[in-house]
């Protein structure tokens, strides 16, 4: 947090920079206000207690004018592509990743210059992708949020929040992936499972809520999702016995408005994969944010894999919902369609990929599409109205999973069941691609994304659920063969691949991908950079050694006509520009 005559001194710079509507008695009155904000106990320091309303202040702009208070209203999070601001995980509701300036090329690129690193207090590599909203940067680390000057990397405030214990599997790493914004507030999700309700002008604790289901094995490691006039939110813990779902909070109360299980209960379609109580540990979780489509008005969002997950003798049949993409009406969590990629999940293949919103000709005929490269190694498009398969075609060389993917989009296994011997699987269960996020250039028509090569030694044994343990049912063993990641680019006009990548370094990279206007792909490779391709032929133009594993996907923003990169690299978060 800043001292209490440095927020008065930005308070005062700032204010006075704005147009001549305020007057003295404005100025004094909000100066004010943020020295008793920074008096008040627990300002920014995540103490808890009563939830406070933040003190009413004039909207003064937009936050497109990139001066002002922050006031990010539902239509800002509509625009696409994004330019100035980028306003949520993904950028916009399409999940392209793609940015709308231009002020960098192919021309100039070669002068990209690092401006500013900022290094958080952290307990694991950062996994955030920043969200800029009139010059402020909203980044997280574990349980810890801050407001930057996106400009400087100035920490503006800095709401600290311990760790929590405990906890089990990927919410034991304390990853977090980032926050979302709305109005003068921002979200963020914690670790173990609780939604924070933040001031965005001081860091203030506004209100909290859990989340959880009280399995104590419940976490959370995704950046919330904004739909109109609610938060909607996922959990973390598919390998570890929990029961998934999305559910969705009132943005100015923090009230609970639904809440969709994706493990059906008794009496439920789909229950009869779940017998007895093992619905109730049964995984799905939701752990990385979706989609929106606003015209159809209908929520996207992936589901995790089954659990226990390399034991299907208890949970026979589809396994619903997990690994799915689910439809959903945002309005009240209702099922509109799913579609499921790996139907009786024995590997570990979630589908919590990015599903990219993709309006294109597909086969000579404009659709309204959904495109997504899943983890069990085929690209998939989907027609978006109503979940019908379209197309499918592998990505991985050495896939061995599944004979093909039939007319339905339902794959043909190879019958490679795992036992306590184990069994070769291509890909391993890390996936032929993960997490990290995918781009989509509307231009070019080409869907980018990372893939990696590699197999495993998958084995099962039968192991019942035990609370503070994950639920793997045996485990895997990686096998004595060389790895490979690509980026690759896949064109939507061909339905085939422009142009592919080979990655040069550990192969341990996780970072994910973003394309621009003026046809530049930029991510972390391999070998710890920060990279930038030419998008059509894949041809690197630049590249900065950030010396630490890349496991985030960049972002775009601008600063009074200056466009920046930024990108989590290891502990650090670093920002680039033209000189």
């Amino acid at each position: 947090m800043t001292s209490t005559g440095t927020r008065a001194a930005v308070a005062i710079t700032k204010l006075q920079s704005m147009p001549s509507l305020f007057t003295r008695r404005a100025l004094r009155t909000v100066v004010t206000i943020c020295l008793l904000m920074s008096m008040r106990p627990g300002s920014g320091y995540g103490q808890t207690g009563k939830p406070e309303r933040p003190p009413a202040g004039k909207r003064t702009t937009t936050s497109d004018d990139g001066n002002g208070l922050i006031d990010v209203q539902p239509s800002d999070l509509l625009k696409t592509p994004v330019t100035n601001n980028w306003t949520s995980y993904n950028g916009d509701y399409s999940g392209a990743r793609h940015s709308g300036l231009t002020q960098i090329t192919r021309a100039n690129v070669g002068r990209l210059a690092a401006q500013w690193v900022f290094h958080p207090r952290t307990v694991s590599p950062l996994e955030v992708t920043p969200v800029v909203v009139a010059g402020v940067m909203f980044v997280t680390s574990a349980n810890d949020a801050y407001a930057l000057d996106a400009k400087t990397g100035k920490v503006l405030w800095h709401h600290i929040r311990a760790v929590s214990q405990g906890l089990v599997d990927d919410p034991a790493q304390h990853h977090n992936r980032g926050v979302a914004i709305l109005g003068t507030r921002v979200y963020m999700e914690t670790d173990n499972a609780h939604l924070l309700c933040l001031d965005a002008r001081s860091g203030h604790l506004i209100w909290e809520v859990a989340f959880g289901t009280g399995n104590k094995n419940d976490g959370a490691t995704s950046a919330p999702l904004i739909v109109k006039d609610k938060v909607v939110v996922g959990i973390s813990g598919g390998d570890a016995g929990v029961r998934g779902f999305l559910a969705a909070f009132d943005a100015e109360t923090g009230e609970e408005k639904w809440r969709f299980w994706t493990i059906p209960g008794p009496g439920e379609k789909g229950n009869e994969s779940w017998p007895g109580d093992s619905y109730l540990h049964g995984g799905g979780a939701t752990w990385m944010p979706g989609t929106y489509d606003p015209d159809l008005n209908t929520l996207y969002w992936g589901t995790g894999n089954p659990a226990p997950d390399f034991d299907g003798s208890v949970r026979p049949g589809d396994d619903l919902y997990t690994s799915c993409l689910l439809a959903l009406d945002p309005d009240t969590g209702a099922l509109k369609w799913y579609f499921q990629f790996s139907p009786h999940d024995l590997y570990d293949y979630d589908a919590v990929q990015t599903p990219v919103i993709v309006n294109a000709r597909f086969k000579g005929q404009p659709r309204k599409l959904i495109v997504t490269a899943n983890r069990n190694g085929f690209l998939y498009i989907l027609d978006r109205t109503n979940g019908k398969f379209l197309f499918a075609t592998p990505f991985m060389n050495t896939q061995n999973w599944a004979k093909a993917i039939d007319e339905n989009g339902r794959p043909i296994p190879a019958g490679r069941t795992p036992d306590e011997k184990g069994v070769r699987v291509c890909p391993a269960n890390g996936g032929a691609t993960n997490w990290y996020s995918p781009s989509y250039d509307p231009s070019s028509h080409l869907f980018y994304f990372r893939s990696f090569e590699a197999c495993a030694i998958i084995q099962s044994n039968i192991k019942p659920f035990e609370v503070g343990r994950t639920y793997y049912a045996s485990g895997t063993r990686s096998v004595d063969e060389p790895a490979k990641a690509y980026i690759n680019a896949f064109d939507l006009n061909t339905l085939d691949f422009a142009w592919r990548d080979l990655q040069i370094g550990r192969n341990k990279g996780w970072g994910g991908v973003m394309s621009t206007a003026t046809g530049l792909v930029a991510y972390g490779d391999d070998a710890n950079n920060f990279v930038i391709l030419d998008g059509q032929t894949g041809k690197p133009l630049w590249h900065f050694h950030v010396g630490q594993l890349v496991h985030a996907s960049p972002m775009s923003y601008a600063i009074d006509g200056k466009q920046y990169f930024a990108i989590a690299a290891g502990s650090d978060l670093f920002s680039f520009a033209l000189p």
